[in-house]
């Protein structure tokens, strides 16, 4: 009798521990990181009597239907003194005669002009980098043109936000419209998880990242850091980049209130999207090791975690009510804690597709991260 064959009545009990472990690894970060905002009480930041001047910043790529569905809900904010900076990086649609059109009709309204250069290909950290060059006032706001804040109030809790004691850096919240299609259902539900993640770090005191599309910090940090230097060699990470950067345990807040929120048009094909990712996955390889870390382990551990149960319930049938076990525990357990956040974040309808989602989720996070992780040169968006 070979070895192989002697042992193998221990092969089941092997896997089975396999399972166990990547099971408690998963439930750690589900109860003891996500739960941390699945118990935070959301703050209102607009309850203040005074607050400062601020510059919002938008960068626009030939961005003509955008600016003309979205540009008024930034320009009509209820905030006393503020001024919107859209930067226009050589558009070669009709981008140049709409911000024009609106700037007939909105005083603080500014655009800066950027030409191609034949010998110069720049990417969007130097259109945000003229952006904040041209801002007046001390406290920066960023977004999309694409985008939409949820209520006409956003700038008073990003801003109000920023006003708390010691806070340079606002990480906000950024969700995507609701369509049909599976396509929307993954990418918001992709969105949703990643925003769990950067806030429950934030609020960890251990922040990570943040998205463009939502948030803000000081020119001061800007410069003092000498702004996107580091990374300049990477197209993207003008957000989160910035963020992993510079973030320190005492100098970030998150604002999450309803009316903090800012929506944005999604991906419609499953091309852009991959595009889309292959982008972020470009950025994330030079984060801090310890966020490299901390991260890549979650991601490891729950793609390992649904092989392993797939793979065991294959190879030994006889035992399919353990790996099913463990794969409703975590399942239970992600329901009781996400369907706060969900609430919070405003994608409560995803909650009945947490089981299919999450899988479909790793699965394909891993293999596009597999591929495009290693990769430089990526577009402007």
């Amino acid at each position: 009798m070979s070895i192989i064959q002697q042992y193998a009545i221990y092969y089941p009990y092997i896997a089975f521990g396999v399972i166990c472990l990547l099971l408690l690894i998963q439930l750690y970060y589900i109860i003891f990181v996500y739960g941390k905002l699945s118990r935070h009480k959301v703050h209102s930041y607009q309850d203040q009597d005074q607050f400062d001047p601020i510059s919002v910043i938008i960068c626009a790529h030939n961005e003509q239907k955008n600016l003309k569905q979205f540009l008024a809900s930034i320009l009509d904010q209820d905030y006393p003194q503020f001024e919107v900076i859209v930067v226009n990086d050589y558009s070669t649609d009709e981008t140049k005669w709409i911000l024009k059109d609106f700037q007939e009709k909105y005083e603080n309204l500014k655009i800066v002009d950027i030409k191609e250069h034949i010998r110069l290909k720049h990417g969007k950290k130097f259109a945000v980098t003229l952006g904040i060059k041209s801002a007046i006032y001390e406290k920066l706001v960023f977004t999309d043109a694409d985008c939409h804040p949820n209520s006409n109030k956003w700038l008073k809790e990003t801003a109000g936000a920023l006003s708390q004691t010691n806070k340079e850096i606002v990480i906000g919240y950024s969700p995507y419209f609701k369509y049909k299609g599976l396509l929307n259902k993954l990418i918001r539900f992709e969105t949703t998880h990643t925003a769990i993640s950067y806030l429950s770090y934030a609020l960890k005191k251990n922040a990570y990242m943040a998205v463009g599309r939502n948030m803000a910090y000081t020119k001061t940090l800007f410069f003092s850091k000498k702004g996107f230097a580091s990374h300049m060699h990477i197209k993207s990470g003008d957000d989160d980049l910035f963020v992993n950067e510079n973030a320190t345990k005492k100098n970030v807040v998150i604002s999450i209130h309803p009316d903090a929120i800012v929506y944005s048009e999604p991906k419609t094909t499953w091309k852009s999207y991959y595009k889309q990712k292959a982008r972020h996955s470009g950025a994330s390889v030079i984060y801090k090791k310890r966020h490299q870390r901390m991260l890549g382990m979650q991601l490891i551990t729950s793609f390992l975690f649904y092989f392993a149960i797939i793979l065991t319930t294959i190879i030994f049938p006889d035992y399919w009510y353990v790996p099913v076990a463990a794969y409703l525990i975590r399942l239970i357990t992600q329901i009781f804690v996400f369907k706060s956040i969900y609430r919070k974040l405003e994608v409560f309808d995803l909650i009945w597709w947490l089981p299919l989602l999450d899988i479909i989720y790793y699965f394909y996070i891993c293999i596009n991260g597999l591929f495009n992780r290693k990769k430089k040169s990526i577009s402007w968006k």
